[in-house]
């Protein structure tokens, strides 16, 4: 666990004030707020946060906190990063199912091109982050968790590495990923501040800050990002419905990056992949990491109209496959 120390706080508070809009201001809930820093400056600037956390030790001056406010704080025993988990018998806190947190705050969903109806902030967990990076994408693309109520905004701390990762461009051969792609394509990426590792403090056993290294990429600090889910993701030929396919046709297509893109989509029994890349204006020799996120876009929208895709063996793959990364 790391702690926002006062000063960052501060800044972290600016980052996420964006210019008043007429009516309802969304809620703010704040994952595993610990000994309140932020949370009070979040407070002392007029904004209603539900805050979620994790550890019993901080629990009580927390809600100590709540007690002294009239409904502008509440305080939640839940960990966010462990929400809607998949099992079968009913989950003990501090996980949480999404329809709970969502019913208790007062949250309703809306539609997926309506304003931003909650904004999330918090800090991915390093032992765990590209897995949460990919459980969030996996439900931001089938409109699941908290997804259901409409385009939740993310602000979270990550590794520097992980934002490489994330705002790559091709040509980036350490960087440029099947994650790159299939978060560029669903979300507006804003990089809103880079903090040294020094400005968190840590509550491990030997006082230590666990760095995640790095071989391939810098890790020199913790970058805080605003992940917006688009409003026109879920247009032309992608939906929510076949959005595991497109996931899959992503991550097969950087299984080997250094492939001819045309050579991946004859694996897939496609007689007519020239002329499908000739009409997309991508050059038939490209390899499957020079090509840009939009592009992936339009190829999947364009093999939409194909048959390949109404294959079963195609589709057992891709379920195969989804249960995998899950």
């Amino acid at each position: 666990r790391f702690i926002v120390c006062p000063q960052l706080a501060r800044t972290v508070q600016r980052c996420l004030q964006r210019p008043a809009r007429p009516g309802r201001q969304p809620v703010l809930i704040e994952c595993a707020p610990g000994p309140g820093i932020l949370t009070r400056t979040l407070l002392n600037a007029g904004v209603r946060v539900v805050a979620l956390e994790s550890n019993l030790a901080f629990l009580p001056n927390l809600q100590s906190l709540e007690n002294t406010l009239d409904g502008q704080l509440k305080v939640i025993y839940g960990d966010f990063f462990r929400l809607d988990p998949l099992v079968t018998q009913t989950a003990k806190p501090p996980a949480v199912y999404s329809d709970k947190l969502f019913e208790t705050i007062g949250v309703a969903a809306v539609p997926w091109k309506a304003d931003v109806p909650v904004k999330v902030f918090g800090m991915l967990p390093q032992k765990k982050e590209r897995n949460a990076l990919w459980r969030l994408l996996f439900a931001l693309y089938e409109c699941s968790s908290v997804y259901r109520y409409g385009r939740v905004e993310l602000n979270i701390f990550i590794s520097e590495k992980e934002y490489k990762v994330l705002t790559a461009k091709p040509g980036e051969i350490r960087a440029y990923q099947a994650l790159t792609v299939l978060y560029q394509v669903g979300c507006d990426i804003e990089l809103l501040h880079k903090e040294p590792w020094s400005s968190f403090a840590t509550n491990t056993k030997n006082g230590a800050l666990a760095i995640p290294k790095s071989m391939c990429l810098p890790n020199d600090h913790f970058c805080l990002i605003r992940l917006t889910p688009r409003q026109n993701l879920f247009s032309r030929g992608l939906k929510s419905t076949n959005s595991s396919t497109f996931i899959f046709m992503v991550k097969q297509c950087f299984a080997r990056p250094k492939s001819r893109l045309t050579d991946r989509l004859n694996s897939w029994s496609l007689d007519n992949s020239v002329k499908l890349l000739r009409e997309l204006e991508i050059p038939k020799n490209a390899e499957t990491r020079n090509l840009y996120p939009e592009d992936y876009r339009r190829l999947f929208e364009a093999l939409q109209n194909s048959d390949m895709f109404t294959e079963t063996w195609f589709h057992d793959e891709v379920l195969d496959n989804i249960r995998n990364m899950n």
